[in-house]
């Protein structure tokens, strides 16, 4: 079936953020966004940036406009931020973000009121409503639909770097996992979800969504839920192999450095040279010892089998990137991810604030709140 990948700007960028909203005193989940949705919605249809609900009742999602650089991205998002806080405050609800809520329960939370949500909770039954996680997604436009689907492949050895960067889900339930990110391997177990199959040309993705609709495996492109996918209503590559950021400054830094890297396999193809690619094993090894072990992972970075610290094979790539950061007006916020290595990422902090607290998980959640609020820089001090 013929897929249609609408016209966009090369290396633009747009940002999705999934936003947890809780009670101030207690920290746990509050099911409230239908009542904060249709003013919201409202006030942001005649802005870049765009609020709405998602699959639970106790989440807010924010989307930016199309940035030509990271930072424009970020400013949307900002201001999504800010629009919503005019609603929560007033109404006793706080903000905050990371992959899993550290003490929730599934069975406390509600399903958002449209027909698609139930009927994948139907279909996908005790794992579609343990769904509690959130993320971010990072859409980076492609001008040539023929380089979509090799950048992607190359783009796929990354994702575990990225997955790195912004674990954030090392409680579930009440429970320490042993996890950076927990939320990972929960959200690949929904059909159509996880690593994407290694397809390497357009046709052979339109055969490979005519086979899933002719079997009744999903109903269109969206539902495909690749860690990474094509996103053709977009024009863009859209990453989504990450946890939910706790910071604004650091889903900046995430932003910025997939930005710079499909740049860097764009130019690759333009100068002929045939991208790189890892065996799918390795993938799935790379994608589960960061899942794991989150910035302290050793990770496989070629064919040969070859295997690097990932804070030093990130350390490697921000040298080579640098130049491209330059052209796309980003370094300032590809800097970012070296503060990310040198400081961990927010699944450490939380849980040295655990541990700070004798294990008390409502102060993990009160230090998530005061993150998302202040940022990493301040949230110990507060």
């Amino acid at each position: 079936m013929p897929i249609e990948f609408a016209p966009s700007a090369r290396s633009t960028v747009g940002l999705e953020w999934e936003i947890m909203l809780a009670d101030p005193a207690t920290g746990d989940l509050v099911g409230r966004a239908p009542e904060l949705l249709a003013q919201l919605e409202a006030q942001s249809a005649a802005e870049r940036h765009t609020v709405t609900g998602e699959l639970l009742t106790n989440t807010i999602e924010v989307t930016s406009g199309v940035g030509a650089t990271v930072k424009d991205a970020v400013a949307d998002i900002a201001a999504a931020i800010s629009a919503v806080r005019g609603a929560t405050d007033p109404a006793g609800i706080e903000l905050l973000s990371a992959g899993s809520h550290p003490f929730a329960q599934w069975f406390n939370q509600r399903v958002t009121e449209k027909t698609r949500y139930h009927q994948l909770i139907e279909r996908t039954q005790w794992w579609g409503r343990n769904m509690m996680i959130w993320g971010i997604h990072v859409h980076v436009g492609v001008e040539d639909r023929s380089k979509v689907l090799p950048i992607v492949g190359a783009l796929s050895a990354f994702l575990p770097h990225l997955q790195a960067l912004s674990a954030s889900s090392p409680f579930w339930a009440g429970e320490r996992t042993g996890y950076a990110s927990n939320r990972s391997l929960v959200f690949q177990q929904l059909p159509t979800a996880g690593l994407p199959w290694p397809i390497r040309t357009w046709q052979d993705f339109e055969g490979y969504l005519d086979d899933m609709i002719r079997t009744g495996v999903m109903r269109d492109v969206s539902e495909v839920r690749w860690d990474i996918r094509p996103a053709p209503r977009w024009g863009t590559i859209e990453v989504r192999a990450c946890d939910g950021m706790s910071t604004l400054t650091e889903l900046a830094s995430v932003a910025a450095l997939t930005q710079t890297l499909v740049e860097f396999f764009s130019r690759e193809l333009d100068e002929g040279r045939e991208l790189p690619t890892l065996q799918p094993w390795f993938h799935r090894e790379n994608k589960w010892r960061t899942a794991r072990y989150g910035l302290d992972a050793r990770v496989i970075v070629d064919s040969a089998g070859s295997q690097v610290p990932v804070r030093e094979h990130l350390s490697a790539v921000l040298d080579d990137l640098r130049p491209i950061a330059d052209d796309l007006s980003c370094a300032r916020e590809l800097d970012g991810v070296r503060t990310i290595l040198q400081n961990g990422a927010s699944y450490a902090r939380q849980l040295e604030a655990a541990d700070a607290a004798g294990g008390d998980l409502h102060e993990v959640v009160h230090h998530l709140i005061r993150e998302f609020r202040a940022g990493p820089e301040h949230s110990a001090a507060d």
